[in-house]
């Protein structure tokens, strides 16, 4: 059995992401399995999460695997003093995996160098998202049939938005043509904008959220202005609110068009969007069970 952790989606080859992504659409379809019996899987999650801890704690549960670990830092250790080093290798004794949440960038990966147990990279601060880029990717193929040569909107929090450029790493195996909007303060940063020259995927800048770009494209990825990855409130205040999303904007937009959102919103997208058929956030969540159910068992070297 070989185990191993998963850090960035670039740990993953595109025949691996569509490997993930099958094995995802067979969890789908039977989610109650017993793979991963007489397994721990320990949570930690050192900045709140919602979705991303509920879903690999169910995926885990699911398949028959037991969950330790914490989603408040402020009642372990750490606020004793103690190192990240030290606290991975102590919960390495206890669990076969650790699925970590890190508000700084890089510790997934350092955990990954001391820890003797596979780590899932649940978020560290803006850096990457792996997870939440399968289940996205799942979400797409799933509601345009395919992945390749799709028109994507990304809107919204480009700089820190670990989501978006995580998805963009993946994107690189697909040929997709990108528009990225976002005001001056949230631009995409400049690394991810060379990965998408130096590998040939057109993107298109753009500061004002139109309709002309609602109507051209097959996914409209929104994402919220990130307050807790600002140090000036007064700079949030200015960003905040300056896209929002409204079901009339929607009048001329494609068929196949669907709406991605990370989750949480607060008011990128206003309610009257989530009656619409092309609303496909929520669903887009309940991926989530099935392709970190795929992504423990990879890494866990039993699928």
């Amino acid at each position: 059995m070989t185990t191993k952790s998963i850090v960035s989606i670039t740990d993953y080859t595109k025949d691996q992401i569509i490997g993930i992504l099958d094995s995802a659409a067979a969890f789908e379809v039977n989610p109650n399995q017993e793979i991963l019996k007489g397994k721990v899987a320990a949570t930690l999650f050192f900045e709140p999460s919602t979705r991303t801890r509920l879903s690999f704690e169910t995926a885990v549960n699911r398949l028959g695997g037991r969950i330790i670990g914490f989603s408040d830092a402020s009642t372990t250790s750490s606020t004793k003093g103690e190192t990240l080093n030290d606290t991975i290798r102590i919960v390495s004794n206890y669990a076969d995996i650790i699925i970590m949440r890190h508000y700084l960038e890089g510790a997934a990966l350092y955990a990954s160098e001391v820890s003797p147990v596979p780590i899932i990279n649940a978020g560290d601060g803006s850096n990457q998202h792996p997870s939440q880029t399968l289940l996205d990717l799942y979400s797409i193929r799933k509601t345009q049939g395919r992945l390749d040569n799709l028109k994507i909107a990304m809107v919204g929090d480009l700089k820190y938005g670990r989501t978006v450029h995580s998805l963009l790493m993946a994107l690189t195996h697909f040929s997709p043509e990108l528009f990225f909007i976002a005001p001056e303060e949230l631009k995409m940063p400049d690394q991810y904008k060379l990965v998408c020259q130096q590998t040939g995927m057109p993107y298109t800048e753009l500061s004002e959220f139109s309709t002309d770009i609602i109507n051209e494209v097959d996914i409209l990825y929104m994402t919220r202005v990130q307050k807790e990855r600002f140090t000036d409130v007064m700079e949030y205040d200015k960003v905040k609110n300056v896209y929002t999303l409204r079901k009339s904007m929607l009048a001329g937009s494609k068929e196949n068009l669907r709406i991605l959102h990370p989750l949480p919103r607060v008011n990128e997208i206003d309610p009257d969007v989530d009656a619409s058929p092309k609303a496909y956030y929520f669903e887009q969540a309940r991926n989530g069970l099935y392709t970190r159910q795929a992504m423990i068992c990879n890494a866990l070297g039993l699928i």
